[in-house]
């Protein structure tokens, strides 16, 4: 595609990275079970966040972390033909080690110079197990991941928001709080849709990067009507 003046604009890459808490405690209660329906929840809305922002092109994939952290959608994926599979409980919180693999990712290369700025999106349900802020050190140390647009998504009174915080870099953000299967759903739509919308909103500058960041993230999120969790609508994390 041309991107002279009067021609079409050629897409950019947006890469939006889950990094998804799977310990053994999100075995309990059907918070596993809830995030795996809430991320497959989101596909259909990231999609739509992506036709609407056509300068951008969507590549999703996922960290998944326990007692260690490995890539769990390793490929960068177009949205229109990414798929979940389930990820599963077990182990304990080796924040850290997810961090350093994202790390790696946010290096030129392999992200491309020409790339919009990238999503991390880290959900937990407690506290980190490993060096977390070594690897988090590693993240800003990079050229891209200093830049990422950055959510969180705090899943019950547990997780440590303390460190959501120091991840979100940004003082007048906060994460989101999910206390139930639906407010996890709607907590997970709405901040990847929201952080896909700021990424791919062209700036006012001319050096190709973005700086529009997250608008305020209220704490408490209202689900959809209809909205039907992978869990007992009545659970309480």
């Amino acid at each position: 595609m041309s991107d002279i003046p009067g021609g079409p604009m050629a897409s950019r890459p947006l890469h939006f990275i889950w990094l998804l808490d799977c310990s053994a405690s999100m075995g309990v209660n059907g918070k596993m079970s809830s995030l795996n329906f809430a991320v497959r929840e989101a596909i259909p809305e990231m999609r739509k966040a992506a036709d609407d922002n056509p300068a951008a092109s969507l590549l999703v994939r996922a960290i998944t972390f326990s007692s260690t952290a490995s890539w769990h959608v390793p490929t960068p994926t177009p949205v229109h033909g990414f798929d979940w599979a389930d990820a599963h409980a077990g182990g304990v919180t080796a924040l850290g080690q997810a961090l350093h693999l994202a790390a790696e990712e946010m290096r030129m290369p392999p992200m491309p110079e020409r790339a919009l700025r990238p999503v991390l999106a880290l959900v937990s349900d407690g506290v980190p197990t490993d060096d977390w802020r070594a690897g988090l050190r590693a993240l800003d140390g990079t050229p891209w991941g200093k830049r990422a647009v950055r959510i969180a998504v705090a899943i019950g009174d547990d997780a440590d928001k303390d460190m959501l915080r120091t991840f979100l870099a940004n003082p007048e953000l906060e994460p989101l709080e999910a206390r139930n299967p639906r407010q996890l759903v709607a907590a997970i739509r709405w901040a990847s849709t929201a952080a896909v919308s700021a990424a791919s909103t062209p700036s006012a500058g001319g050096d190709g990067l973005l700086t529009k960041q997250l608008p305020y993230m209220p704490t408490q999120v209202t689900p959809a009507a209809g909205q039907q969790p992978g869990a007992d609508v009545d659970d309480v994390w």
